[in-house]
């Protein structure tokens, strides 16, 4: 009994803090939603108001009023596209890598080991190439970008998953009479597929996080959404509601994905997608 009671004790402890230390994780993002809600006077009031009187949507209103919210599409173009081209020419040079030993033994780490360069080290002389190209301010420059940046991600992660399928099966299809490009699409990508959501989510979050490429190579055509907060920052004061609207509106569609994917991302995390 007393054993027993222990573990009921230990049990209702970690329930405890496993509740408490989620409710300290959610409370920015709660703050984050009411504070895009609230008046002005709400907002600066001593001490803070838990939530809004009433709900206020003009914070939102304004941007869309003003085209600001515009640059939350333009971040779903840029990293959407980024992700899927990232995520097609990845997977095949995983492929080739983990079946075919392409490049030898160490081409995999050295690929990984360019996702380790500072983005500063680079960025001013890719934009001094854009500049000669004429890809400033393009979707076309910032989609090239944030596919050669998340490629070593990609091709790193879709290596170990590939390297977990069975190389029985693909023979057993070849033998079947499917070329290659049909076991590829037959056999290799539905039995990597939890490992092909994880590795897109994660690249898709990356590309859409990203903000110091977007800053020097964007002016007004092509802004995303992580460069247009910077601009509610001023001197002299912070429009705060502003920050708070268009914070929230850059972050529900990770939100969105992520529920969406969940079960293929919790699935692609068993997976030991960091074979060596």
């Amino acid at each position: 009994m007393k054993a027993a009671h222990r573990n009921r004790l230990k049990l209702a402890v970690r329930l405890a803090a496993a509740t408490l230390i989620t409710l300290l994780f959610l409370f920015p993002i709660y703050w984050l939603f009411m504070i895009s809600f609230k008046t002005p006077d709400e907002i600066f009031s001593y001490p803070p108001k838990w939530w809004p009187a009433q709900l206020q949507f003009s914070s939102y209103a304004v941007l869309f009023r003003d085209g600001d919210a515009t640059t939350v599409l333009n971040s779903l173009i840029v990293a959407g596209t980024s992700t899927v081209l990232a995520m097609f020419i990845g997977t095949l040079c995983a492929y080739s890598i983990a079946r075919f030993r392409t490049g030898g033994d160490n081409l995999a780490n050295w690929i990984i080991s360019q996702r380790m360069v500072p983005p500063i080290a680079v960025v001013f002389p890719i934009f001094l190439l854009y500049v000669w190209l004429g890809l400033v301010d393009t979707f076309p420059g910032l989609i090239l970008l944030y596919t050669a940046f998340n490629l070593p991600y990609v091709i790193w992660m879709m290596r170990g998953y590939i390297l977990d399928i069975p190389i029985a099966l693909e023979e057993a299809a070849l033998v079947d009479g499917y070329t290659r490009w049909q076991m590829l699409w037959k056999v290799v990508f539905p039995m990597s597929r939890a490992g092909l959501f994880a590795t897109a989510i994660f690249t898709f979050v990356f590309a859409w996080n990203e903000f110091l490429f977007a800053l020097v190579l964007t002016r007004t055509e092509v802004t995303t959404y992580t460069v247009q907060v910077t601009h509610y920052f001023g001197g002299q004061s912070n429009f705060w509601s502003k920050i708070s609207a268009m914070s929230v509106l850059g972050t529900l569609p990770i939100f969105i994905i992520v529920g969406f994917m969940q079960r293929y991302l919790v699935r692609g995390f068993s997976l030991g997608a960091v074979k060596g």
